[in-house]
């Protein structure tokens, strides 16, 4: 089972140049990097986390920009977006963003994505809440298509093209993997149907009860649960946890590291690489 960070980047917390190397040479296999666009002042959608909102969700950087600096300093650790709010993307320009990271980080990038919860802030994209995952299918469709084409097109009720030609490709082949967040069962069902992999929170459920019941869903549906690694978000730090995970089969496991200095993150990191020594 390996280790990975996510982090808020934000102006006032380390910088994606710092915790990049750091974690790489305390032996983390992957940093993660969420986004939100905006936050709108309305505030309609509560919190999934429950109280106020915290402070970096209306600060965080740009997690490409955050990604790119991080892959210059690193040789081995792999970057991922945790998530990427793809409904709130334009598709052709995600797919060219995606491809140009992996380009440029010599095929270690881990495409994480998620539909969202904050209405308003996706309906200022011109996205409808209640479609936001048929649009999402869409969108990975049809980067799909941009990415293992020399001439793309596609065609759907959210998304259409008529045939074109982008590159760069990606290295990694057929295309990075398609990792997709959200709870049981139903993002579960999204990454059967056309991910790479599925995201759900150690705090959401009971995990070790579906990690089960989601390798039985992707039988079910004629896939290999092999081809669908667990990137369990948000665990703690207790030992025999995590133990628990890595029996289950979980691929990976992250920390959410707070929006902080370095002074204050690298001993979390210093405690985590302790755990991952224990933990084996």
């Amino acid at each position: 089972m390996d280790f990975g960070a996510s982090i808020f980047f934000t102006d006032y917390s380390i910088s994606p140049a710092a915790l990049a190397p750091a974690m790489e040479a305390r032996g983390f296999e992957s940093l993660w990097a969420p986004e939100h666009s905006h936050i709108p002042t309305s505030r309609r959608s509560p919190y999934p986390g429950g109280g106020d909102l915290p402070k970096s969700y209306y600060d965080v950087l740009d997690p490409f920009v955050a990604l790119s600096a991080a892959a210059v300093v690193t040789s081995r650790l792999k970057l991922g977006t945790g998530v990427c709010l793809v409904i709130q993307r334009d598709t052709i320009q995600t797919a060219k963003l995606v491809a140009s990271l992996d380009q440029i980080s010599g095929g270690r990038f881990l495409f994480g994505i998620g539909g969202g919860w904050n209405a308003e802030e996706m309906e200022d994209h011109g996205t409808v809440f209640e479609t936001r995952f048929k649009k999402m299918r869409e969108q990975i469709e049809a980067m799909v298509q941009i990415w293992t084409r020399s001439k793309a097109e596609y065609q759907g009720e959210f998304v259409s093209f008529p045939p074109m030609m982008t590159w760069p490709k990606p290295i990694q082949k057929p295309h990075p993997p398609v990792i997709v967040g959200g709870a049981f069962p139903h993002a579960a069902r999204r990454a059967i149907r056309y991910g790479q992999g599925w995201i759900p929170l150690a705090g959401r459920g009971d995990v070790t009860a579906q990690i089960p019941e989601f390798r039985k869903m992707a039988e079910a549906a004629g896939r290999d649960p092999a081809s669908l690694p667990i990137s369990l978000f948000s665990a703690k730090d207790d030992p025999d946890t995590l133990k628990r995970y890595r029996d289950l089969g979980v691929a990976r496991v992250t920390v959410a590291l707070p929006s902080a200095p370095a002074d204050q993150v690298l001993p979390l990191l210093d405690r985590w690489a302790e755990l991952r020594t224990a933990v084996g």
